[in-house]
Order: C-alpha cells, then sequence, then structure tokens
C-alpha cells in the first residue's frame, strides 16, 4: 500500500470549477480518483497509467486528469460541475499489482486517501 492525502474539496455552484490534489508517499504506476454519492456505490471517475488516461462516461469531456511523477502527485480538475456531481472524492492508487488505469478504474485498489467533499449547488 501507499499513503495517500487528498486536497482541493469544496462548494461551488453548477457550472463551476475545482481542482483536486493527491499527495502520494512514494510514485505508483497506476493511480486514480473515485467518488461516493450518499447511498450509492463508490465508482471510478478518472484513473492513468503511464499517460493513459480512463475517465467514467459521466464525467467524460469535463474532468481531466493529470499526475506529476516528480512530485508523486495526481490532480482531478473538474470543470462545469454538476450537482450530481456532489460525492466525496477519493484518492486511489494500486500499488502492489500491475494493472492497467481500466483494471483500477473497475475496482483493483489497494490504497485509498481519506476523501474530500465536493458539493455543488444548482
Amino acid at each position: 500500500q501507499v499513503q495517500l492525502r487528498e486536497s482541493g474539496g469544496g462548494s461551488v455552484q453548477a457550472g463551476g470549477s475545482l481542482r483536486l490534489s493527491c499527495a502520494a508517499a512514494r510514485n505508483v504506476d497506476v493511480m486514480g480518483w473515485f467518488r461516493q454519492a450518499p447511498g450509492k456505490r463508490r465508482e471510478g471517475v478518472a484513473c492513468e497509467n503511464s499517460g493513459v488516461t480512463i475517465y467514467a462516461n459521466s464525467v467524460m469531456g469535463r474532468f481531466t486528469i493529470s499526475r506529476d511523477n516528480t512530485k508523486a502527485m495526481v490532480y482531478l480538475q473538474m470543470d462545469d460541475l454538476k450537482p450530481e456531481d456532489t460525492a466525496i472524492y477519493y484518492c486511489a492508487a494500486q500499488a502492489n499489482f500491475p494493472a492497467s488505469a481500466s483494471v483500477m478504474c473497475g475496482g483493483l485498489v489497494d490504497s485509498w486517501g481519506q476523501g474530500t467533499q465536493v458539493t455543488v449547488s444548482s
């Protein structure tokens, strides 16, 4: 496992933007972002491995995942936010098994951050 720490959540009106950041204790090949809304299952939002990115259909074209491997950081730029994006967002990584971005976003995660709340009002 690897320790992860998120920052950057908050409240915003619909159509606004937020940027989430996640600092990892060390570099890992595959990292991403998941979210969990009240009463719903945790879902993969965006994942990245060696420049290959995967996005959930619901955020395609609005969210962008990026990495800074020199700092062991992963970011999630969220634009044109909608009320349905309201959730707790978790930074995630797969530190022990080779996995593609797609496999990790499907749930093969062994490391989680503590989560950060994102609230979008209409």
